[in-house]
């Protein structure tokens, strides 16, 4: 059903999505009229539908607000001010009304924004207020009365007077402080709040185009939405260059694999409600020249992506976004997600600010990087390691880096975050919910305690011709009982070739009677793509066990096991393939030979792969 009120697909000039710029400002103007159903009287909030977030109810109408303004933004700013349904002129009233009396609980009166343990959800919406006001300052921002203005400044703030989250929301405060500098309102403290942003912007940079969210190693979709498109588009709007642009451009060197040839980004990482916004980076960097790659590709990417979630039914028939991913899906939410959360998706509009005769609109459709030649591609900052297949379209990340873990916690502590935890994601399959069977897993089982992935510390990456290597490794965490097992310690490496990933694992420390499992892709029964696992070295059992929780792609799902006992030290190595290819893949391997620290596969192609321990090589000829 076409809610959105989508135009016709133009094959001539978009041959792998059909989509074109007519069809980002259909979706706009579609997803704008929808929520506009839910204002106010005066326009202040929008009251979606569904589930609050653990804000509030205001919290979230404000979030609505902020994050559909935004869209509301990029499509009016790239029209050269055209804005023919009057949009502005409401966001207008809205933030009038918002900002007279803030923290009054009255039908209007916005929150006021406060340390992010307090009160924090508002200076994330702080930052699209103020950039959707820098976007339209002529239109919209420059016709208030100045009492308003004021009132509006008093308002904003607030972000730069409480403390932000420990992570991107830095650049809340910065984006806030951008635009009351860029409207002759700047000072010491907006220049301050700037300056913090930076500074620790630099700290969280590890090369290669990636920044860690925050002090740990976090390594997610934020970098594309939040990392890189604040700095970016602050100096692009500033007419300013700037060192974050060649950052994104070498950013986007790998993030452009990370789209299935269906356009599906890979899941992995949290806020993956946001859905299409992982495009934005795509679209930023066709808008600033900071990207290496072609108009019709980045086309390609972002409408893929955009045309993606519209065809699995991101948009409900009363063409609202929903919380989850394809459709509604509660496993896949945290607990800040509201009903205006997935609107943080605008940001994949910034887009429409390339005008209409720009080569990203006007150029043919190129193949994705996931529709060219099979590529493995190691990021050793960042500790993945990119797998795609041409057969297929899927994108395998293999995640020898990433976790949710701060500096300050534990390793020891209780739980962990699918999202993060899991040895391996893709853009056709999601990680099972807590409480069910953990896919992409190396657990310890002692006791019958089976053992979490938490701190995630990387071993090393590289790459060759047409293969590639990650490896990590971690402690046990045991979430009854004893919290860990002194000693025990786990190596895992990943090496990937074709739609092979040839996945070892080197236990040390294991008490008596300690077992080891390794799970596989969680897939839905007798769908595609398949999923398999087959043991290569040291295994001893093979079954598959279900995940009635499913996954964000599938009601619920089957995960291959394999099982073998350990004491002391043990060495396992493992086939795993998830692929739509019918081909046979058993006899991939023709022979493995193994030691107490070294392991080698004889492939089927008459390839050998060699890995030692102590230290960790890796060879492939």
């Amino acid at each position: 059903m076409n809610v959105l009120g989508m135009p016709d697909e133009d094959r001539r000039l978009s041959p792998y999505t059909g989509y074109t710029r007519q069809h980002w400002e259909a979706a706009a103007d579609g997803l704008l009229d929808a929520a506009w159903r839910w204002a106010s009287p005066r326009g202040a909030f929008l009251d979606l539908p569904g589930r609050p977030s653990r804000s509030g109810v205001r919290s979230d109408g404000l979030e609505a607000y902020a994050r559909t303004f935004l869209a509301a933004a990029f499509r009016v700013a790239g029209a050269g001010g055209d804005d023919p349904y009057g949009r502005l002129d409401r966001y207008a009233e809205g933030i009038t009304a918002g900002t007279l009396s803030p923290g009054r609980d009255d039908a209007e009166s916005w929150p006021l924004i406060l340390d992010h343990d307090v009160q924090g959800q508002p200076m994330v919406e702080s930052a699209s207020v103020a950039l959707g006001l820098r976007l339209t300052r002529e239109w919209l921002w420059d016709r208030l009365d100045p009492a308003t203005q004021d009132r509006v400044e008093h308002w904003l703030r607030g972000a730069l007077r409480h403390v932000p989250a420990p992570n991107n929301w830095y650049l809340f405060p910065y984006s806030v402080a951008g635009f009351l500098e860029s409207v002759g309102r700047g000072d010491a403290e907006t220049a301050r709040a700037r300056e913090r942003a930076l500074e620790l912007l630099e700290t969280w940079y590890r090369g290669e185009g990636w920044y860690a969210d925050g002090d740990g190693r976090a390594f997610d979709h934020y970098n594309g939405w939040a990392m890189h498109l604040y700095p970016v588009l602050d100096g692009h709007l500033a007419g300013k260059t700037t060192e974050y642009g060649s950052r994104l451009h070498e950013h986007l060197e790998s993030f452009g694999y990370l789209f299935g040839g269906d356009g599906a980004p890979v899941y992995f990482g949290r806020s993956m409600t946001y859905r299409f916004a992982a495009a934005s980076a795509i679209g930023l960097g066709a808008v600033t020249g900071y990207t290496p790659l072609a108009p019709g590709v980045s086309r390609r990417l972002m409408s893929g992506s955009l045309r993606y979630f519209l065809d699995h039914g991101a948009v409900g028939d009363d063409g609202l976004l929903s919380l989850g991913w394809h459709g509604p899906h509660a496993a896949s939410l945290q607990h800040y997600s509201g009903p205006g959360s997935p609107y943080w998706a605008s940001k994949a509009f910034v887009c429409l600010l390339a005008p209409a005769d720009a080569p990203l609109w006007t150029d043919v459709e190129q193949a994705a990087p996931a529709e060219g030649p099979d590529t493995v591609l190691a990021l050793p900052s960042a500790g993945l390691l990119v797998q795609t297949t041409r057969a297929d379209g899927i994108v395998r990340l293999h995640n020898h880096g990433s976790d949710h873990v701060r500096p300050h916690e534990p390793d020891a502590a209780a739980g962990e975050d699918p999202l993060y935890a899991r040895l391996a994601y893709s853009t056709r399959t999601g990680p099972t919910a807590l409480g069910n069977v953990r896919d992409n897993h190396a657990a310890v089982v002692v006791d019958g305690r089976r053992s979490a992935r938490r701190r995630i510390r990387p071993l090393g990456a590289g790459q060759g011709d047409g293969w590639g290597w990650a490896a990590s490794e971690h402690k046990p965490v045991f979430g009854s009982g004893p919290p860990m097992v002194p000693g025990l310690r786990v190596e895992s490496l990943t090496i990937a070739r074709g739609r092979y990933e040839l996945r070892v694992h080197r236990v040390t420390g294991a008490p008596d009677g300690a077992r080891i499992e390794l799970t596989g892709w969680a897939t839905g029964p007798g769908t595609a793509p398949e999923s398999a696992l087959w043991s290569l070295y040291g295994w001893t059992g093979q079954d598959a066990l279900r995940a009635p929780q499913g996954t964000a792609f599938t009601r619920w799902a089957v995960v291959p096991r394999l099982t073998a006992e350990v004491n002391g030290t043990g060495l396992y190595a493992a086939l795993a393939t998830l692929t739509a290819d019918p081909e046979p893949q058993a006899d991939a391997v023709e022979a493995v030979t193994a030691g107490p620290a070294a392991l080698e596969v004889r492939w089927a192609d008459a390839s050998t792969t060699h890995v030692t321990f102590d230290p960790l090589a890796v060879t492939h000829a």
